[in-house]
């Protein structure tokens, strides 16, 4: 342990570190040259150093980190924020990215970078549609994305599972056994990846029928039932279903129906005319959709010309997402069976950006949509990004996306042992396809190695982070308690 303990003290400054991507370009390594670099980088930082969690003497309060991050967001969802975080130990992981981000800080790493998601949680991984219609799985929240270093994301990953565990109320050796072997799906992943070609690795994605075929295999037959259903409901969680559940319809009118405090309605937020939303409100939005849309391919923007504003509203959404400023867009094609969502979701700056080298971007919302298309197998043909002037005057950065576009989340809680390591494997398969797009996969492989030193470090790693976790909880709890953060739960 003494080594391990060492590896911390002496953690590389950020100046220090291998710039892959650059030295690649200008001088290409040999494939064995990166596989000893990998190597050697185990000599500075050893692989059972990755199990040390140490939470430093001037460990920043997670409460008045949270309470930084709703300086910038909407007043009145604060308390919604809060009241969603409460629910559970894993609700509040999922909405501390930022107090993890200060931790990971302080934790030992390798050296070698990636495009990191900056959240991987188990449930920023899921189902959705690519753009030829197949069912693909992959992360799917990109909103903290940011360069840094590869086990920033793997330990995110390994603790969620941890404290998802938990929350399910497994025992400790079924909890471990799921984060090793999420751990070790990512070494074989990422050692299997080195082997291949850069297009091979670029055009890899997960084989969701033989994935369906293995989990289903794992649960229990109510539980066959559920996921059978569930499947089937997929391929409907489109905009067409979203025009369903989100509008009425008056007439030949369509409008976004409101549901305060979740939904509100443009023309529940500003000065209308005669005629609905005032003038100044609707050149204002057609200029708005007239900058996103050149952020898109050609080809995109001219599918995207077809279609008409109809009505837009403020839409709460997730977990730590809640607050900021999140907006629907309701557009109509060829008629009013042809509808097209679109979700504008303000992005500001990523939670590692403190922690790690500035990623240079004019726009919080270029930032998310170039590390989405970096790591995602296939994106949202309908994403991009935009800088617009808010209903308080101030200009932020936003990006865009279909709302629905056959997005499915497993249930996590319904999970029994079994089926959850199974998706703790293809959720660390996943990760490590999507850190070899952008990191060099080979120093990487030859960093993890072929024992299960890596995985067994990872799970001591996340059942502690998972014990700071709770204290963390209940430290939220208890402010809550004492009126010190306003809380509004079941919302």
């Amino acid at each position: 342990m003494a080594n391990a303990t060492s590896a911390v003290r002496e953690r590389p400054r950020q100046q220090d570190l291998p710039r892959q991507r650059s030295r690649q370009q200008s001088e290409p390594l040999s494939p064995t040259m990166r596989s000893d670099l990998g190597k050697a980088l185990r000599a500075r930082t050893p692989r059972e150093s990755q199990a040390i969690f140490e939470p430093t003497p001037d460990r920043p309060d997670p409460v008045a980190l949270l309470q930084e991050q709703a300086e910038s967001r909407v007043p009145g969802l604060i308390p919604v924020r809060y009241g969603r975080m409460l629910a559970s130990p894993f609700s509040y992981f999922r909405g501390a990215a930022l107090p993890m981000a200060a931790d990971l800080a302080t934790t030992p790493i390798s050296g070698l970078t990636v495009q990191d998601c900056g959240d991987a949680h188990l449930s920023n991984f899921g189902f959705f549609g690519t753009p030829e219609r197949n069912l693909i799985f992959d992360l799917n929240d990109f909103d903290e994305t940011h360069t840094g270093p590869w086990e920033w994301d793997v330990k995110r990953l390994a603790a969620s599972l941890e404290v998802a565990c938990r929350d399910n109320g497994y025992g400790s050796r079924d909890s471990r056994q799921v984060v090793m072997a999420s751990a070790a799906a990512y070494r074989r992943a990422m050692r299997r990846l080195a082997g291949l070609s850069n297009l091979d690795v670029w055009y890899m994605a997960a084989d969701v029928e033989r994935i369906r075929a293995q989990f289903v295999r794992q649960l229990s037959a109510r539980q066959r039932k559920l996921a059978s259903k569930a499947r089937q409901k997929v391929v409907t969680r489109d905009s067409m279903q979203a025009l369903d559940k989100l509008c009425v319809r008056a007439g030949d009118t369509i409008k976004i129906q409101a549901d305060p405090p979740l939904i509100v309605p443009l023309a529940d937020l500003v000065p209308a005319d005669g005629d609905g939303i005032g003038a100044d409100y609707e050149a204002q939005l057609k200029r708005l959709i007239g900058k996103y849309r050149r952020t898109l391919q050609s080809d995109r923007r001219a599918l995207l010309e077809q279609y008409t504003f109809v009505d837009m509203a403020m839409k709460v959404v997730g977990v730590g997402s809640v607050g900021t400023r999140c907006w629907v867009i309701l557009m109509l094609g060829r008629d009013g069976a042809d509808p097209l969502f679109l979700q504008v979701k303000e992005a500001v700056a990523s939670v590692l950006s403190r922690y790690w080298r500035a990623d240079h971007y004019a726009n919080e919302g270029e930032r998310v949509v170039a590390g989405q298309r970096l790591m995602q197998a296939a994106s949202d043909i309908f994403l991009g990004y935009v800088r617009a002037e808010g209903l308080d005057g101030q200009n932020r950065d936003f990006y865009v996306r279909q709302l629905r576009d056959w997005k499915f989340s497993l249930p996590i809680e319904q999970m029994i042992p079994r089926g959850m390591r199974l998706y703790a494997e293809l959720c660390g398969m996943t990760l490590a396809r999507a850190h070899a797009r952008s990191g060099d996969r080979i120093a990487i492989a030859a960093y993890l190695g072929g024992s299960r030193v890596f995985e067994r470090a990872i799970a001591d790693f996340a059942s502690s982070y998972a014990d700071q976790n709770q204290q963390d909880y209940d430290r939220l709890v208890r402010a809550a308690e004492t009126g010190e953060i306003p809380v509004e739960r079941g919302v």
